[in-house]
């Protein structure tokens, strides 16, 4: 009888999944193809006059399984007429809200070096899951305001991969 009690516990102790500790650290890189931008005076779309593509670079610190912080940049590239600039850079930090686990919230506020400011509601799908990485979907919304410029709301879609 204890060598059946024994194997029982064996068993079970080796079928236990390795749980995550928290604060978790990750962090993630993609690229951003904003699609369109839309003001009181115009709606302006994305390979039109011009394309600019960001590649966004973030740390999440995941308080627990529902609740995290990030910290992201975004460096923009704008190529029009002919020539390619880097164009802005977008210091984007906020909170993460896990809404179930392949579908994240993101709400963050915005600062970018044109003078521009604002908040950008975001929404993530994991598409594909790893052991070590996976690869995901985003849907931006921003909303910018500021440096004597009308303001803009707009969406885009960044693919990338998350470690």
């Amino acid at each position: 009888m204890r060598s059946l009690i024994a194997v029982m516990f064996l068993l079970s102790v080796f079928s236990l999944k390795a749980q995550t500790t928290y604060p978790k650290v990750t962090g993630y890189f993609g690229i951003l193809h904003p699609i369109v931008t839309i003001s009181s005076e115009s709606t302006q779309f994305n390979f039109s006059n011009n394309y600019v593509v960001g590649t966004p670079t973030g740390i999440n610190l995941w308080k627990n399984a529902k609740i995290g912080y990030s910290l992201e940049v975004v460096p923009f590239l704008k190529s029009e007429n002919g020539n390619t600039r880097m164009y802005n850079v977008l210091f984007h930090p906020g909170v993460l809200v896990k809404l179930n686990p392949s579908l994240t919230f993101a709400g963050r506020v915005a600062f970018e070096t044109t003078g521009r400011f604002g908040f950008t509601p975001i929404f993530t799908k994991t598409v594909i899951k790893k052991k070590d990485h996976s690869f995901y979907l985003s849907v931006p919304f921003p909303f910018r305001f500021g440096n004597n410029a009308i303001a803009t709301v707009g969406t885009g879609l960044q693919v990338g991969i998350a470690f």
